[in-house]
Parts: C-alpha cells; structure tokens; sequence
C-alpha cells in the first residue's frame, strides 16, 4: 500500500491508498515538535486504530512545506514503517510544465494540487486551497502552470483579529447568515466570511481577465474550503482530497518512469 503525506504547517495528512482507491485518511498537527521515533510511533498507532498494520505500507510519498521537521518526519518513516519515502521536489515527475520565473519557490503543495486538478477535471482550470495560507494557481490546457497568488488563509487572518486586539474574543469561522451584523462574534464570522468569498471571487475573475481564458473550471480543497465553495458560483468543484490523491498520481508517475 501507498501512503500518501501531506506535511503543512498546521497539520500532517495522511491518505493510505490501496492500488488507486483511497481507503483511509487521518491528521496529526504539524506544530508541536516531534523526534522521529514520536513521528513513527504515532504514525504506526494511528494505522493499528484504522485496521492496518504498519508492514501493510510498502511505499511513502511526501510533499512537505516545513523544511525544518522533514529530517525527523522521514527518519520516523525509515525506521518505522520501513521505507524510504519519495519526497516531491526538484527533478519529480509530475506531468506538468512550470513556467514561472524561479519554478523552484513554487511549493510542493501547489504542485501536488495542480497536477491532482488538471489530471483529474482537466485544464485549463484554476486550483483554489483554503489552507493556512490560501492560495490560487492556474494550470492552461496544455498542463502548464503558468502561476498564481498567495494570500493569508482564513485561520490566519482570524487568528490577527482576537490576538491584536483587546475586546474581540475567539470564535467560530463559519457564515452568520447575514452581512449586516448585529453583536460582535457574527460582525466578526460576517468580515472573515464574506470577506473570503470576496476575494475569491475577485481574483479568480482577475485571473480569468489577465490569461484571457473565459472557459476556466476552479476547484477548491483546504480545510475550510467547503464553506466557500458552496457559497459562490466562481467555484465549480469542492474535493477535500485533492492534495491526497495528487500524491497518489505523481508517485505512480515516478514508477512507470
């Protein structure tokens, strides 16, 4: 079996994949530091919770935005579960062309994202993720990824307002049902809301106008992408594994290669 991780600042996701099918899913935060031996033994408890035993994996593929925790991560994994993991960067197949001024700084993350998308649904297509950052990309038909945007994500701009301010308190991200707010907590869900819906609209009708491609589909992953996507037209696709099974397919490139 494949596993699938996905390793944000957040959290670490993981898919375990049985051929193509992805059987089981699970999370662990990515904040607290961990030596490699917490790593693998939480890795292995968490299998031994969903049914599986650690020999069960066979291969491991990685796509990480923490650079700093991926020598412990993979160390986990070797020791572990046995297996020297395949980490996407520099020099991994993915089937798609980056055409951006450093292809470099492009994170893992997006790349995994675009490949899943345009493989998946087709192109050209834009490919929205509601992480810890939330981010936009563009992929043309011909499997070029031609660039995008990087903004704060919905958490971090929450996480600005109660922690800057004096009087506003924590509270839950999600649509008051109303812009026009009458008490603090839904003036506070209305901002972070609606304001998310705004942009995403915007840049998206933004992108369309600047690669002059009319007859884009967008799809959207992320934690809390699903508020989103349901609540706006420019988004035609919610798939919450899209990171998931991007990896799937890359890694199955880099076999037949």
């Amino acid at each position: 079996m494949l596993l699938a991780v996905d390793v944000g600042n957040t959290d670490i996701t993981f898919g375990l994949f049985q051929e193509s099918e992805l059987i089981t899913r699970f999370r662990i935060t990515a904040k607290m530091p961990r030596s490699s031996d917490e790593y693998g033994g939480v890795i292995c408890n968490v299998l031994d919770q969903k049914g599986y035993s650690p020999k069960d994996v066979t291969e491991v593929i990685i796509a990480s935005v923490v650079p700093k925790m991926m020598y412990s991560f993979t160390s986990g994994i070797i020791k572990y579960l046995k297996c020297h993991p395949v980490v996407v960067g520099a020099g991994t197949r993915t089937g798609i062309r980056i055409e951006t001024a450093n292809p470099k700084e492009i994170g893992p993350d997006r790349i995994v994202d675009a490949v899943s998308a345009y493989e998946q649904y087709g192109g050209p297509i834009i490919v929205v993720d509601f992480g810890t950052a939330t981010t936009y990309d563009l992929v043309t038909d011909g499997g070029i990824f031609l660039g995008g945007i990087i903004s704060p994500g919905i958490r971090i701009s929450a996480n600005a307002l109660w922690n800057n301010t004096a009087n506003l308190p924590e509270i839950e991200i999600k649509s008051p049902g109303i812009v026009i707010a009458k008490e603090t907590v839904s003036s506070m869900q209305a901002g972070l809301f609606y304001g998310t819906i705004g942009q995403s609209e915007y840049i998206i009708r933004k992108i369309k106008e600047e690669s002059g491609l009319t007859d884009v589909k967008v799809v959207a992953t992320g934690g809390l992408g699903k508020i989103i996507a349901d609540n706006t037209d420019e988004i035609q696709v919610y798939d919450s594994d899209l990171t998931l099974k991007g990896l799937q397919l890359i890694y199955q490139k880099q076999k037949r290669g």
